[in-house]
């Protein structure tokens, strides 16, 4: 029964172990592990070993388990707190010296390894009656003379539990070993073996570290590296030298007409701006920079300040020079006039690193920035999830340039300046500089599009998708600052309460926010069980998961997690959203990244609005201060589950392309068929297993992870995952067919030809392999899902607009749609907008879309 109580070792720790006599090996440390026996057992056979022949010992650990093994010549080394531990700290945990820690813990037990030890006992009371009567056997001897009558009993009935509990928590010191102490003997890795070991498994810090000493990876790590993503890097240009630069600062008018003329003459022009923040809809433009040819490059500044002399700066309105100390440069509204012909001409290509940016910020001078391509969303194409794609990585990977970095000519700190503070003599370099590099990647990254296939993803979904997503960046969202105030206000008064409700059960105050304090207060004072403490900081673990698992036996962590939902709701949301409406619009405009996710989908940020919750009551609230304009209404589009329509096309499944054919509930059906019960009156909780394994089959989800979703047991989860699979084999068929892909090509595609990359699927560590297999699965669904609803995003501006509709598409919320609409067209709209997101794609099942209106996203959703 020792140790019966432990959970069985995650799937993805077990993996780790082999990673782990992988690194051993390189280092040339020798290893030792033997049937029967706990690593404890053979550490205190050694260092017992050690100790006789007089050889210092310290042991990395702070398991309180060998703290008994603590005394001359051997002391423990805790290498996260960087603490070394000897007879006077282990005397501070236990209250007794290391010869009688042993004792204590026979007395006190240990729930997480089933030791028993005597009842109502802890370590402190332990430490008293060991420090009283010598040892264990003292304590027993004597048990009659405890005063308190419930220990006494205790000590007296269950005299024979603290003797085994002594014998399972007594390391073994005489291991029959095999290997001699002598063969631990430290001497110098292979630098080969090391070298090749770092490179595999992408250690690039201490790959850097050893290269500076002189080490260099072998050919054969390189080889390796390569392997793991065939696809990926087998038509990769070699860098080539950096070329020489000519860049020019073009302070008047008759040189700026002279490069607008070179640009029209070259047909392409690489184009970037520079402003004074980062956020499209309030940031100032500042400079624009050009390139039409490579190393070649022009900076035009245009709102650069000197140091203000009277706090005040012109923008170039034509009203005066109030700034005395500014520069020479173009005054801005004729600087964009001579621009504007260049940059909305449709017959030469404007090229930009993220432009969607630069289109936005031009659009608010009056430039409709087109036609474009954008290196960053070409590179994503390309190589979506093997690396970033910003331009300083791009530029190092690509071009074998190191890029001037921002903080390099900004500053970093208190230091750090809007570029508008830059001097023109940095501004020139860094800006000229950005639109060469994104000019010379476009050179090498465009022809590789034809080269590998992937034109029509481009061409036909990413590129045209900027434009879209721009205009919907500055349409934004209208969000009412009142109704955010007050449920700001509603969420600080049920705070408190929470607050109160939790120190009352907790029996004292504490900051509900430290993980520390709430882990002390439940697992040390409270005394429950199955608490895990951190071994990097030793405090204990307080997540989501552990409070979830302890919310069926005790109140307190269920009031912490609501506590923790109300608390992130008000901070992410209804306090933070009142500082991110903007001024001149009263709206919200959320930031899309393009290339932010491995498969396709876009991602929001500034603020984050996929991110809501919408399953519960205040994220259903906090959806309803996103508002109408006066005389409009909120339409919501969404698709229902579009990924297990997508699984069902994909994996060819019979069954499932019925049901949905029929309109039957897939999760009611599935849990019949899997489990053999009637749809019909049908137990919830069995329709909610259905739907949590018919979900988690799409994240590739293994039994350890049903098993903590659905709250049972591993060996219940398997089972129901094999049921599953049993009765739908060819979503296996389809999950293995998809993992031997991945394998061999290094990446797995969607039904419109865009490739996931799963770096990682050939890994030696099966840790990373499996965490590959499970993103492959998954990848060809979820990205199928993203591309098809941008087809819809892209037809649907075209299809209103031709229906002579006013609807603005204003957000995209993972499966979702969100417009704008005067009331009087919600019913047309409603028809054009199903019918374009439902025509999206032809599946072997019906696309279904539902709509909702309302005058909020609440109401709407």
């Amino acid at each position: 029964e020792y140790k019966a109580h432990r959970p069985p070792a995650p799937d993805d720790l077990i993996p780790q172990f082999a990673l782990v006599r992988d690194a051993v090996e390189a280092m040339d440390l020798k290893s030792v592990d033997m049937e029967g026996y706990e690593a404890d057992d053979l550490i205190a056979t050694y260092a017992k070993q050690a100790q006789a022949r007089g050889i210092e010992v310290t042991i990395v650990s702070s398991d309180k388990d060998l703290m008994q093994l603590v005394g001359p010549g051997i002391t423990m080394l805790d290498a996260m707190k960087d603490k070394i531990i000897g007879p006077d700290q282990v005397f501070e945990k236990f209250g007794v010296g290391p010869e009688r820690v042993i004792d204590v813990q026979a007395l006190a037990g240990d729930s997480s390894d089933n030791v028993p030890g005597v009842a109502g006992i802890g370590v402190k009371t332990a430490a008293l009656l060991i420090n009283e009567y010598g040892d264990l056997d003292g304590v027993l001897e004597n048990a009659h003379k405890v005063k308190q009558n419930k220990r006494r009993e205790n000590l007296i009935e269950q005299a024979e539990q603290a003797r085994i509990s002594r014998d399972l928590v007594t390391l073994k010191k005489d291991v029959p070993i095999e290997m001699s102490i002598d063969d631990f003997i430290l001497h110098e890795a292979d630098p080969d073996k090391m070298m090749s070991f770092l490179a595999e498994n992408n250690f690039k810090s201490l790959l850097k570290k050893m290269e500076a000493q002189g080490f260099s990876a072998p050919k054969s790590a390189a080889k390796t590296l390569t392997e793991k993503t065939p696809a990926a890097t087998s038509k990769r240009p070699i860098p080539k030298q950096p070329l020489e630069k000519t860049y020019e600062l073009v302070q008047d008018e008759a040189s700026l007409e002279r490069w607008v003329a070179a640009s029209f003459d070259a047909g392409v022009v690489a184009v970037d701006t520079e402003t004074t923040g980062l956020d499209s809809m309030d940031a100032q433009l500042v400079g624009v920079s050009l390139s039409y040819k490579p190393g070649n490059g022009a900076y035009i500044p245009l709102a650069h300040r000197g140091a203000p002399a009277q706090g005040t700066f012109d923008l170039g309105d034509g009203e005066g020079d109030k700034d005395a100390g500014a520069p020479k440069q173009i005054e801005i509204k004729k600087a964009l006039a001579i621009l504007k012909p260049l940059l909305e001409d449709p017959g030469v290509l404007k090229i930009g690193q993220n432009i969607k940016y630069d289109q936005v910020i031009l659009a608010r001078s009056g430039i409709a920035v087109a036609p474009v391509d954008d290196t960053m969303v070409i590179s994503y194409v390309l190589e979506g999830g093997l690396h970033g794609h910003g331009m300083d990585e791009l530029a190092l990977l690509h071009l074998g340039v190191e890029a001037i970095k921002f903080k390099d000519v900004a500053g970093t700190g208190k230091s750090k300046v809007t570029f508008d503070y830059v001097g023109l003599d940095k501004a020139l370099d860094y800006a000229a500089e950005d639109a060469d590099i994104t000019l010379q990647l476009h050179q090498l990254l465009k022809p590789r599009l034809a080269d590998e296939h992937m034109v029509s993803v481009y061409e036909n979904i990413e590129r045209p998708l900027i434009s879209v997503l721009a205009n919907m960046e500055t349409n934004g969202i209208k969000v009412d600052a009142k109704i955010l105030k007050n449920l700001s206000d509603d969420f600080s008064k049920r705070l408190a309460v929470l607050e109160k409700e939790i120190h009352s059960l907790a029996g004292r105050e504490f900051n509900i926010a430290s993980p520390k304090q709430l882990g002390e207060i439940l697992f040390d004072e409270l005394g429950l069980e199955g608490g895990k403490k951190s071994k990097k900081t030793g405090a204990w673990s307080t997540g989501a998961d552990v409070l979830e698992e302890l919310s069926h036996v005790h109140e307190l962590p269920n009031h912490v997690l609501g506590w923790r939902q109300l608390a992130k709701l008000k901070s992410t949301y209804t306090d933070a959203l009142q500082n991110q409406i903007n001024v001149a619009t009263k709206r919200v405009h959320t930031s899309y990244s393009m290339a932010a996710t491995s498969t396709g989908r876009l991602a929001s940020s500034d603020p984050n609005l996929q991110n809501i919750p919408i399953r519960s009551e205040e994220g259903r609230a906090v959806r309803t201060a996103f508002v109408a304009e006066k005389g409009n209404i909120l339409l919501s589009a969404d698709y229902s589950q579009i990924e297990l329509r997508l699984l069902a096309h994909v994996a060819d499944i019979d069954a499932l392309k019925t049901a949905f054919h029929d309109g039957l509930d897939i999760h009611a059906m599935t849990a019949s068929e899997v489990f053999g019960v009637p749809v019909k009156g049908m137990d919830p909780d069995i329709r909610r297993n259905a739907k949590a394994i018919n979900f988690g089959i799409i994240y590739g989800i293994s039994a350890f992870g049903l098993a903590r979703q659905l709250g049972i047991s591993r060996t219940e989860a398997k089972e129901y995952i094999d049921a599953y699979f049993n009765r739908f084999p060819g979503i296996r068929d389809y999950m293995e067919e998809t993992k031997a892909s991945a394998a061999k090509n290094g990446f797995v595609s969607t039904l419109f030809g865009r490739k996931c990359f799963v770096p990682g699927i050939n890994d030696k560590n099966q840790m990373r392999k499996s965490f590959a297999e499970r993103a492959a699965i998954n990848a060809p669904i979820q990205g199928g899902a993203a591309d098809i609803i941008k087809r819809a995003m892209l037809r649907l501006p075209d299809a209103l607009q031709d229906a002579k509709l006013n609807a603005l598409m204003l957000l995209q919320v993972h499966d979702e749609l969100v417009f704008e609409l005067p009331k009087g067209q919600s019913e047309k709209t409603i028809e054009v907008v199903k019918a374009v997101m439902e025509g999206a794609a032809s599946l072997d099942v019906p696309l279904v879309v539902d709509c909702g209106i309302g005058s909020n996203w609440g109401e709407a959703h």
